[in-house]
């Protein structure tokens, strides 16, 4: 069994769910496809501009979080997952929308592949935040004071990287983050970041794919 069949079962018939950004929740999506075809009534809110492109090609409905209101649950991927169930999203750009939809639903499923569990948030070395235009030389100031060098995300073309949002990303060098939500507070008081990719407390299950079509489950508090 996969992630994604695993969190098929999860979903309530009727219901409204987020739908995240990355390759984990591209699978998730490409797996629900086939499930609303067959009959499963449920409408979507998308993270991000490409998920909203593949549901669509999919035959997924999709709706506004205005329209939705609370969501019953979001599935998306993450980069990192501590043994708290913390979280580092944002290496594919979508953090803020993936935030706003975490943060409006019930239940937040995070979905993973081997490798992305970690003993300490910033393992892998990089954090990243998006910011307003207008800010960014302020912020990068700031980050590295704060000890978190940044530099711009690029496309493979060399332009900056641009978010749904209209905005840049900062990517930060990163250590072990010995207090995240900490470092989150001191970022988010920079005047012009819209938000990190540090997703505190948020997640309710993170599903872990084995190498072995395995799937290990771990539930917060469990």
């Amino acid at each position: 069994m996969t992630v994604a069949e695993r969190a098929l079962a999860m979903i309530e018939d009727g219901t409204a769910i987020g739908l995240g950004t990355g390759r984990a929740a591209t699978q998730f999506v490409k797996a629900l496809g086939p499930a609303v075809q067959q009959g499963l009534k449920i409408v979507g809110v998308p993270t991000s501009d490409a998920t909203a492109g593949l549901a669509k090609e999919l035959g997924i409905p999709l709706t506004t979080l205005e329209e939705a209101g609370e969501l019953a649950i979001t599935f998306d991927g993450a980069d990192e997952v501590d043994p708290h169930l913390d979280l580092i999203k944002g290496y594919g750009g979508a953090l803020v929308r993936e935030k706003i939809v975490a943060a409006s639903s019930k239940r937040l499923v995070i979905l993973v592949g081997p490798g992305k569990e970690v003993e300490a948030l910033g393992a892998h070395g990089k954090l990243p935040v998006e910011v307003v235009p207008f800010g960014l030389t302020l912020a990068k100031r700031k980050l590295a004071a704060l000890g978190c060098p940044p530099v711009v995300r690029l496309n493979p073309d060399g332009s900056t990287y641009i978010t749904d949002n209209g905005n840049p990303i900062l990517d930060c060098k990163v250590g072990s983050i010995s207090d995240p939500a900490a470092l989150e507070r001191a970022i988010l008081d920079i005047p012009g970041v819209v938000g990190t990719g540090l997703f505190i407390g948020m997640a309710d299950t993170v599903l872990i794919q084995g190498d072995d079509d395995t799937v290990t489950i771990h539930k917060r508090g469990g």
